[in-house]
């Protein structure tokens, strides 16, 4: 396995995770947050969603991006079935991006945020995107955890 292969897979184990948490929120629970300041169970997927979709335009613009039309803003929450559905085609293109770089790439090509801090090479950037999605299916085992709610078994 080369290293593209290997953040490829990491990308496919985060999500199938999150999905297993996402999947295990009752729905009367979607709108849910331990706290005012906090964001809802389903605020937070779709927080994950949009940002992979962010992240995808940045790359693919070396940079973060002066003007972001996010697809989901104007978009209602449904249900979780409906909302992956929807990021699906999302999600194709920015796997299909990340098969495109070559081993080099990972270390050759920069992505500058310098708005939010750093200026990053390809390879660190991507191993963030999945670092990202990862810290907010820890968020919502923890949800589901003061909610007093059952927390799906994402170590299989």
């Amino acid at each position: 396995m080369n290293a593209i292969e290997a953040i490829l897979w990491n990308f496919e184990e985060v999500r199938r995770r999150s999905i297993m948490i996402w999947e295990g929120i009752p729905s009367e629970y979607l709108d849910w947050k331990p706290d005012s300041d906090a964001m809802s169970m389903k605020e937070m997927i779709r927080h994950v969603l949009d940002s992979e979709h962010y992240y995808h335009l940045a790359l693919l613009n070396k940079g973060s991006l002066h003007a972001y039309d996010s697809p989901y803003e104007k978009r209602p929450f449904t249900t979780l079935e409906e909302e992956i559905a929807f990021s699906q085609p999302y999600r194709n293109a920015f796997i299909e991006t990340v098969k495109s770089y070559g081993q080099e790439d990972l270390s050759q090509i920069k992505i500058d945020r310098s708005d939010a801090g750093y200026i990053r090479t390809l390879g660190d950037m991507l191993m963030r995107i999945a670092y990202h999605e990862a810290v907010h299916a820890g968020q919502l085992l923890d949800y589901l955890r003061i909610a007093g709610l059952n927390r799906p078994k994402v170590w299989d």
